[in-house]
């Protein structure tokens, strides 16, 4: 069956391998490695569990990766890594070549001293599925590459040493606890072992960790398997190079070694590394896209290579995986994944991966089932077998409802929906709710929801105005899938509660407002609409005005009609950007007060099209892209949150945006390629072309047809065909 399913990604993908060089080509992964970025910089392949890569000293909010182009030294490479977070935790099962012992049984400190190393951005080199550096400390050359779910290394000692070390380091990680580790010795050439920590989340990663020749001396820092380091000694000669290959595991260490095995069978580096470009190669080919400036294509192309980071395989090859109970799982009917950041990516990496993305889908849907049958709930911010309910909302409700809108096959439409249902907090589900709290999960203001409408701010939540807004855009969604089933009742019924955003709009601030349970609103004492407070998530009143992707309309007729509406958008862009003094460094990217840097302003620019001014859409995406994203290692405005802030950047480049959350209306814009296409079916191809020169759209044309109006449908896509876009200045 994988088998099939694999060709039949290759047919969507339609890319000759002699016509995809220029695709890997056009990647600088260095973008989104400064500022604020955050982005993973190392060796992986496309939805791979391991990231492989450098580890700085930690610095704090911008070192989330573990790396920052600021950086300037390095304390080993570990196999698993966040890329765009705003929260930091992996970096488990670190390694590091160096000389002579490390001081493993003194501080932390002492031993950061002993192994790192400085290096330079001159001796590094960065590509899809490949990264090398020198380390200066030792003049150490470090190389790695990836398979799913292991990496092979490659470390070349200039000078010849009896005590040639690498470190194996399972007390470092990335802003998180280790709390229990083993590492044992399975033969001279062979350790296994695990690492256990607390951090965002609660995980355990199993390794295996195989050697090209025969351990010399083997120590450990406490002569005991629970060791936090171990120290593996080699006489080398000058020019010495050895490989070694690494598996992880979610589940056992037998599950890492089999990995291994399997993943690596009688490979080298170079076939490994081969593999990886040529796998990239083909992921990027899923969109063939043509530009006029060099500068466009290397952002379209590095930012669709961010996109592909995540979801993460989370399974063995066996089909092996550790299940959100804590139990362990083994299928074979679908691949498990894991690093959900669904509150950025519901808006738009999941809609453009029903678009370029299909073979995927059905394995993400089930992952999501299999998430909330064994917890309780889809998913929120799934990590590693644990939710760290990072955000508010249902974001996975949105994603699943897509899927089901747009006939995604391959799993059970009825009991997805009973899932979002139950992830909603249903009060017909009453005895399953309390089953499930008793398991732990948080009810988050649901009952509350259920019970007045929305979230009041004198209960037990806060930030109730961004999780009521959330809340009934999932709410909405569950209402289009209840009747696309058929299901009349709760169709009425949850599209009642997603209108609730009109419960809490205040007249008087033009702006969605907090209030308590009386229905009173809070004291507008000191309200200024730039201003973040308690009541909001990573966001100000002005940004969150406009967080009802789910009835444009109606929020147009609540704001006054289409001329007040507008005038207000408008304003959106004027206002001051300054913002109070201990608002959320995520809201970045300013215009205004539109907020490019952080995932709720995402759709706000396209309600232009809702209201007949589809060229002030086209202005001001235009100005997004030259302002907001460049070529540099600053050239991501905000956290690049596992694939939004890119995927945001390759629909609109593309001249599409689906703002409602589920569905397949695509909202239109000037593109920005010359030229791009992608397979949406074995025999039929969607082309985006442009006609002329400029940056606004004198006309659409549909297979050649006049189109006139500033949306297309999933279906029209899906049909194939070409749209063209005529541009002017």
């Amino acid at each position: 069956m994988r088998k099939i399913l694999f060709a039949l990604a290759m047919l969507l993908v339609g890319v000759s391998q002699s016509a995809m060089a220029q695709y890997v080509e056009s990647v600088d992964p260095r973008i989104g490695s400064a500022d604020h970025g955050h982005v993973f910089v190392g060796a992986n392949v496309p939805w791979g569990m391991v990231n492989v890569g450098p580890v700085q000293p930690y610095h704090g909010w911008d070192w989330c990766s573990g790396y920052h182009a600021t950086g300037d030294s390095i304390i080993g490479f570990a196999h698993t890594h966040l890329s765009g977070t705003g929260c930091s935790d992996l970096g488990d099962i670190t390694i590091m070549p160096i000389y002579g012992y490390a001081r493993t049984a003194g501080t932390r400190e002492q031993f950061i001293e002993d192994i790192a190393s400085r290096y330079t951005h001159e001796h590094e080199v960065v590509e899809p599925g490949y990264y090398s550096v020198r380390l200066d400390k030792w003049a150490i050359k470090a190389e790695m590459t990836a398979t799913d779910r292991t990496a092979i290394h490659r470390f070349t000692f200039p000078k010849g040493n009896r005590y040639a070390n690498i470190v194996l380091d399972l007390e470092g990680g990335v802003g998180d606890r280790v709390t229990e580790t083993r590492v044992w010795a399975q033969d001279m050439f062979t350790l296994v072992g695990y690492r256990a920590s607390r951090g965002w989340t609660n995980h355990i990663v199993y390794y295996a960790i195989r050697f090209d020749r025969p351990m010399k001396e083997f120590v450990l820092n406490n002569d005991d398997v629970n060791s936090h380091y171990a120290q593996v000694i080699f006489d080398v000669e000058p020019g010495t190079v050895i490989q070694v290959q690494v598996g992880i595991s979610p589940v056992s260490e037998a599950g890492a070694l089999a990995n291994l095995q399997t993943e690596q069978y009688k490979k080298d580096f170079a076939q490994i590394k081969n593999e990886a470009k040529e796998c990239w190669n083909r992921e990027l080919g899923r969109i063939r896209a043509q530009f006029d400036s060099p500068r466009d294509s290397v952002i379209f192309y590095t930012s669709l290579y961010h996109v592909l980071f995540a979801p993460q395989v989370w399974n063995d090859v066996t089909g092996d995986y550790m299940g959100a109970n804590g139990m362990l799982k083994r299928n074979s009917d679908f691949q498990n994944y894991t690093t959900w950041s669904l509150w950025d990516t519901y808006r738009t990496l999941h809609p453009l991966a029903t678009l370029v993305m299909q073979d995927k889908l059905t394995d993400w849907a089930k992952t999501m089932m299999a998430i909330c049958s064994e917890h309780g709930e889809l998913p929120v911010w799934h990590l590693h077998s644990t939710d760290t309910y990072c955000m508010v909302g249902e974001p996975g409700v949105p994603v699943l409802a897509d899927m089901i809108l747009k006939g995604v096959p391959g799993f059970d439409y009825e009991k997805a929906f009973l899932y979002m249902k139950q992830s909603m907090g249903d009060p017909t589900f009453t005895p399953e709710r309390r089953r499930f709290q008793y398991r732990g999960i948080p009810d988050r203001g649901k009952a509350d929801l259920w019970k007045y409408g929305y979230i009041p701010f004198d209960g037990s939540e806060g930030e109730t105005v961004s999780k009521n807004l959330e809340y009934y855009l999932a709410a909405w969604s569950v209402a289009q899938v209840a009747g696309k089933l058929g299901h009349k009742e709760d169709s009425v019924r949850y599209y009642n509660l997603s209108q609730g955003y009109k419960k809490i709009f205040d007249e008087r601030a033009l702006c969605f407002r907090a209030k308590d349970k009386a229905g009173n609103f809070r004291s507008l004492t000191g309200f200024n609409p730039s201003h973040h407070t308690p009541d909001y998530t990573e966001g100000t009143p002005w940004q969150y005005l406009w967080l009802v992707p789910h009835d444009v309309n109606g929020l147009v007729d609540l704001l006054g009609g289409q001329e007040k509406a507008a005038a207000r958008l408008d304003s959106l862009f004027l206002a001051d950007s300054r913002l109070n003094a201990d608002a959320n460094p995520d809201i970045s990217g300013l215009i205004g007060q539109y907020a490019h840097g952080n995932e709720p302003s995402h759709h706000t620019i396209y309600i232009y099209n809702y209201l007949g001014q589809p060229q002030k859409t086209q202005k001001r995406i235009h100005e997004v892209f030259q302002t907001m994203y460049t070529d540099k290692p600053d050239g991501v405005c905000g956290n690049e949150d596992v694939g939004q802030m890119s995927a945001w950047y390759v629909m609109s480049a593309m001249g599409l945006y689906q703002v409602e959350p589920c569905g397949g209306i695509y909202q239109l814009t000037a593109p920005l390629v010359r030229e791009a296409s992608f397979n949406v079916s074995e025999d039929k191809t969607f082309t985006i072309r442009t006609k002329g020169k400029g940056t606004l759209v004198k006309r659409w044309k549909l297979n050649g047809k006049r189109l006139d109006r500033t949306y297309i449908t999933h279906a029209e896509i899906m049909a194939g065909g070409v749209l063209e876009a005529e541009l002017k200045k």
